[in-house]
């Protein structure tokens, strides 16, 4: 999944994500283009509209987050203040306790190693 959000007040939303991009992509990947109704970061988009191009669906609503219930929108945020405590200490350093298992589960890589399980699988190293 691919969320876009990439805006510039006054002017055409960049073109992040081009069409052969899409094509290239797996069946059943979807893509929200938060910036549909400056016509959008990927070149598929059709602002309020969703459409599917070779198997992805391209989803261009520019008030998707209006939609959003507020209790979803703050328990995410709560989430992510959570999750940042966990990584930078009061001083403001960076912490990477890769014993704490949040940690360790959302770090893809470090230092050049993978870390991730589940990445290390489907990568086959």
């Amino acid at each position: 999944m691919i969320i876009a959000t990439a805006q510039v007040q006054g002017k055409k939303a960049p073109v992040l994500i081009r069409k052969e991009t899409v094509e290239a992509m797996n069946r059943g990947s979807v893509i929200i283009d938060l910036a549909a109704s400056t016509g959008g970061n990927c070149e598929c988009t059709e602002n309020d509209k969703s459409i599917v191009v070779g198997g992805v669906t391209v989803i261009g609503k520019s008030d998707f987050p209006s939609d959003m219930p507020a209790d979803a929108s703050h328990m995410y945020s709560n989430n992510m203040i959570n999750f940042l405590k966990l990584l930078i200490t009061r001083e403001g350093k960076i912490n990477l306790d890769f014993n704490d298992e949040i940690i360790k589960g959302t770090c893809l890589s470090h230092k050049g190693e993978i870390l991730n399980d589940r990445i290390r699988e489907s990568l086959k190293i």
